[in-house]
């Protein structure tokens, strides 16, 4: 089970967050905005559940996080530099791409 989000702010080239369980996560911006879950950028199934990931290309501006919110109480929207914001990361997602080991 997910935890309550208690703080998220941007820390130099860092998203940090922590969680009412404890959990602390600082993920650095241009990993999070190249998993961004949205349709547009991860792809979307087709009528026999094929997904065909886009090609997505990130301009200059693309992983400027210029503000956030929080969605229900499960996730957060991040705008980005670029105009992009249609990602809805949800706080399990949040928590897995903190798990994962550094590029």
């Amino acid at each position: 089970m997910t935890s309550i989000l208690e703080n998220a702010t941007v820390i130099g080239s860092e998203f940090a967050l922590s969680f009412a369980n404890g959990f602390e996560a600082y993920l650095p911006l241009p990993m999070l905005r190249r998993a961004c879950p949205c349709a547009a950028c991860q792809g979307e199934p087709d009528a026999l559940g094929r997904v065909i990931r886009p090609h997505v290309e990130h301009g200059p501006k693309a992983f400027e996080l210029l503000k956030f919110e929080t969605v229900g109480g499960y996730a957060i929207q991040l705008f980005w530099g670029d105009g992009h914001s249609t990602g809805i990361y949800s706080y399990s997602y949040l928590q897995k791409l903190a798990e994962l080991p550094p590029l």
